[in-house]
């Protein structure tokens, strides 16, 4: 059992690198889930836009009808590049923190714990981990 957690940890180590630390106010998990959230904001305001772009009809469009939707493509897209950013670091801090929580978890479990009651005790902090993978994994299309 140690070693596979040892593994996990490892693999999950290697994959993601070292991340910064995350606020007090939110957990990791909430963050990635909101950068996430953000993101899709952004590529649909950037949508939106490109749509209105395209709809200029070239007999009467105006240069500053096509100025004003042009900058708000370029805001738009200025905007998505970086939450894309944000919400990938998002992920980085949600499967470490959740990787650290669980090494934590089985550290702390006590020398005459069964394989059954660890198994049981650890849940939490294993589907933890398994969500902030999945996520990350997602939105990396792994």
């Amino acid at each position: 059992m140690k070693r596979f957690v040892a593994s996990g940890l490892l693999c999950a180590a290697v994959v993601l690198g070292a991340t910064a630390c995350s606020s007090d106010d939110s957990t990791p998990q909430e963050e990635a889930t909101e950068a996430a959230a953000e993101l899709c904001t952004n590529l649909n305001e950037l949508k939106a836009d490109s749509a209105k772009l395209k709809a200029l009809d070239p007999s009467t469009a105006t240069k500053d009808q096509l100025k004003e939707a042009h900058d708000a493509v370029q805001e738009d897209w200025s905007n998505v590049k970086e939450n894309a950013a944000a919400m990938k670091e998002a992920e980085r801090n949600a499967v470490t923190s959740a990787a650290e929580d669980l090494k934590k978890a089985y550290e702390d479990l006590p020398g005459d714990t069964t394989g059954q009651q660890a198994v049981t005790q650890l849940q939490p902090q294993i589907q933890t981990l398994d969500q902030s993978v999945l996520r990350a994994s997602t939105s990396l299309r792994c």
